[in-house]
């Protein structure tokens, strides 16, 4: 296969981070951001609100069901930043720089998304095993009340 897909899922922690990297470097001439490479961050959604007559941008994750942010910064210096609906239009701009809906006559979309289905079930695997990991967590233990404890019947001496 002649392009496949480089793109890792990341966590809320880490997109913050990359934003927040990207945001202190904003003055630099030459930036070099921490993490290099192209990311998907899964159910969140990125929005921006523009302040002070649209001087300043301001960035923020937003938690979204089914929608996909893609971060693209392989050069090291550029940090760039869409939202998808689904995660193989996601896959598809990070690998070929085009999005979905956009004309390119060297390849469509959906001759994309046949050659590469394998690819992309692996990342929807890794993304239901990521998600089943995080629902065990959350489920705490129930500690015994004084209710729970009460109705346990005690044998008689």
């Amino acid at each position: 296969m002649q392009n496949p897909i480089r793109a890792t899922l990341i966590t809320v922690e880490q997109a913050r981070a990359m934003l927040q990297d990207q945001r202190d470097q904003r003055s630099e001439p030459f930036p070099t951001l921490a993490l290099s490479g192209q990311y998907i961050l899964p159910d969140y959604r990125l929005t921006r609100k523009r302040e002070a007559f649209k001087i300043r941008r301001h960035t923020f994750l937003k938690k979204h069901f089914r929608s996909y942010v893609a971060f693209d910064s392989d050069n090291g210096q550029t940090l760039w930043i869409h939202n998808f609906p689904s995660l193989s239009e996601a896959c598809f701009w990070l690998n070929t720089g085009v999005k979905p809906n956009d004309t390119d006559s060297t390849s469509s979309y959906q001759e994309w998304k046949v050659k590469h289905v394998d690819e992309i079930e692996v990342l929807k695997e890794q993304l239901r095993t990521q998600h089943h990991e995080k629902k065990k967590a959350v489920v705490p233990e129930k500690k015994p009340t004084v209710a729970t404890v009460k109705k346990v019947k005690h044998p008689k001496k």
